[in-house]
């Protein structure tokens, strides 16, 4: 099948057409395993093509993932963070950037219950459950703030971004900027196919390919007043629960890293165990390259280290789910600084773990695997791209002051 139709277009268009809908946690990550094995097949020709992803896009919404997260009365799934950071763990073994899209997608999703009035809630949650609609954001802080302007009761926003992940393949977009001659931020949700949002198509980095990440331009986009996430007559209502954006998506980071650095490992050692040699001047006289004590000693190292870091997350991951369905009210900005520490020293394992992996399984797996065909290059493409979205050294930092002095980080854009 063609890169340009693969892989939703064809035979996997409507494969769950007449298959029952998930019901339980555990059916649900078998339907993602499904999604991965779809993805699997043609990921490294797909990051060469470097097409935006609107297939894989269509692929997710028929698996049912994109409204997992969404409430069961609007026909989502009405699973938890914990679940839902696990799909996109399954779905990055196989493609990390549809894991980071998906992962992305999540937390847009739940933007409203991050920082909207409970009347936005219900509006945005029944928009996009209902609608199986797919989320991505216009919101890096490295840039200029976009300018809000008013115009009566619509706010109007202007300006750029350098990076808007979910681009083109997104129905709709999270918009942020700065209101004209004041420090309020504004958060406000907006169709993405409109004159006014053009995407620069610039997105051609190293991995992470096919997240549709590049360039920007917001002209004259007009969004009601009562539209602007979480305020009432026009003045925010504050509450700690608006800063878990950070650990949240943070959190979903973890869960792309991991899923890159397992799909390395599970693909390194399916080549060993059919084509990697042994080394025939050892004197040992070894039969195959899976009798090699190197071989053996690395794959132990690295799974053990893997097995680690999936426990961590994991704990992580209940964590953080059970403070993002509580009531909103209940957290204080303690626990706020306690969870973001766990998240960032997960953070800190996972991206030095699976770097290691994505490199040594060229060690393991020997010379002919460097091949542009094999494709092994993908996974350190994808996890070393991703991973410098902030510096790893202030998440150790972070953990250093928490661990020595008790101190919690500051809510900032990316604490």
């Amino acid at each position: 099948m063609s890169v340009d139709t693969a892989p939703a277009e064809t035979a996997y268009e409507n494969r769950w057409a007449d298959a029952p809908r998930p019901q339980t946690d555990a059916e649900w990550l078998a339907r993602a395993e499904e999604v991965a094995d779809v993805l699997a097949v043609d990921a490294v020709e797909r990051d060469r093509a470097n097409a935006a992803p609107h297939a894989e896009v269509r692929l997710l919404k028929n698996a049912g993932l994109v409204t997992v997260l969404g409430p069961t009365q609007h026909g989502g799934a009405g699973l938890t963070w914990q679940v839902a950071n696990r799909i996109v763990r399954i779905v990055s073994r196989a493609d990390g950037s549809i894991g980071q899209l998906l992962g992305y997608h999540y937390l847009w999703a739940w933007a409203a219950r991050l920082v909207g009035t409970d009347a936005q809630i219900d509006a945005v949650e029944e928009l996009y459950t209902s609608g199986n609609l797919f989320f991505g954001g216009a919101v890096n802080p490295r840039d200029s703030d976009l300018v809000i302007t008013e115009d009566g009761d619509e706010l109007v926003f202007n300006g750029r971004k350098s990076f808007s992940t979910g681009g083109r393949v997104a129905d709709l977009t999270v918009l942020e900027g700065v209101l004209e001659g004041t420090d309020t931020h504004i958060f406000a949700i907006v169709p993405t196919d409109q004159p006014g949002i053009v995407f620069r198509g610039d997105w051609d980095n190293l991995g992470q390919r096919l997240t549709e990440s590049g360039g920007v331009e917001i002209r004259d986009v007009r969004v009601d007043w009562a539209n602007a996430a979480g305020f009432v007559d026009r003045v925010y209502q504050p509450l700690v629960y608006n800063t878990l954006n950070v650990p949240a998506l943070q959190a979903t980071f973890n869960n792309i890293y991991l899923g890159i650095a397992e799909g390395a490992l599970r693909a390194a050692t399916a080549y060993t165990r059919e084509y990697t040699r042994a080394w025939p001047y050892g004197g040992e006289d070894k039969a195959r390259g899976t009798e090699e004590f190197y071989v053996l000693e690395g794959y132990g190292e690295l799974a053990s280290k893997l097995w680690a870091d999936a426990a961590l997350i994991d704990s992580v991951d209940a964590e953080i789910s059970e403070i993002l369905h509580d009531e909103r009210e209940n957290l204080t900005e303690r626990r706020r600084g306690e969870i973001a520490v766990r998240v960032a020293a997960a953070k800190v394992r996972i991206i030095d773990d699976g770097l290691e992996v994505a490199t040594k399984i060229f060690e393991l797996t020997g010379a002919r695997a460097t091949a542009s065909s094999v494709g092994f290059d993908i996974y350190w493409r994808n996890l070393r791209t991703h991973s410098l979205h902030d510096p790893v050294a202030y998440k150790k930092h972070e953990v250093g002051r928490f661990t020595l002095l008790g101190d919690v980080p500051e809510p900032s854009w990316y604490t």
